[in-house]
């Protein structure tokens, strides 16, 4: 049986698929080990995408080998955030990733739904900088959710928003764990990025300028 397109919705993460975020994040990370005495790389922030902001700094400080009580985690956690809030402050509509404005696009133009499914808590400052923010039907990001991905919350609570089923929508990711965290919600899966890093998505592509409406609908209609 084919879904009509206005009961099928495309949950999207927001850094490193829609705009990146990445790279900023992962400055204020290292300038915050930095002051600690101990380095951060590259390699080490990739474990952190699609992981919230306490648990980041927990996993930062455990591989600096350095404790802090939880007042002091709070403090260290609000500092980072000052810092990449002012950085984001300053993002413009050249920094959304290739094929995005045109998926978004062609998904309205279809009457396919349209959230956002982030850990970021400051995913409206960041749709709004980057002129991104008239494309959604819902928005569901760090102010809503507890749970870290590769819990499901975050991509539930999206498509309880949009009213439609699990089944019916697809999870767009860049991280092994968001893609787990779609897998566990019981959602097909778009990859964006490189495949031995998105393990179990259904389609991987480079960036949004790769997949199509038409592969949206067939993949939700078990045809891929």
């Amino acid at each position: 049986m084919n879904i009509h397109t206005d009961k099928i919705g495309c949950l999207f993460d927001l850094d490193g698929v829609l705009v990146d975020t990445a790279v900023y994040h992962y400055k204020a990370w290292k300038a915050l080990a930095n002051r600690l005495g101990f380095d951060f790389t590259e390699a080490q922030n990739e474990h952190l995408k699609g992981v919230n902001r306490m648990r980041s700094l927990e996993m930062i400080l455990d591989w600096g080998g350095v404790s802090k009580n939880e007042e002091e985690q709070l403090e260290l956690a609000a500092g980072k955030n000052e810092e990449y809030v002012e950085m984001i402050s300053k993002m413009t509509a050249e920094e959304v990733l290739p094929g995005t404005l045109q998926l978004l696009e062609q998904l309205k133009a279809a009457g396919i739904k349209i959230a956002l499914g982030s850990a970021s808590k400051n995913s409206g400052l960041i749709l709004e900088r980057t002129n991104l923010a008239h494309y959604f039907d819902a928005i569901v990001d760090g102010n809503h959710v507890t749970a870290s991905k590769p819990d499901p919350e975050v991509f539930l609570k999206g498509a309880a928003a949009i009213g439609l089923e699990p089944a019916h929508c697809i999870v767009f990711e860049d991280a092994q764990a968001g893609v787990q965290a779609a897998i566990n919600g019981g959602m097909k899966v778009v990859g964006v990025g490189q495949q031995n890093n998105l393990q179990g998505a259904n389609i991987v592509v480079k960036d949004l300028s790769e997949i199509s409406v038409t592969q949206i609908i067939d993949l939700v209609n078990d045809k891929v």
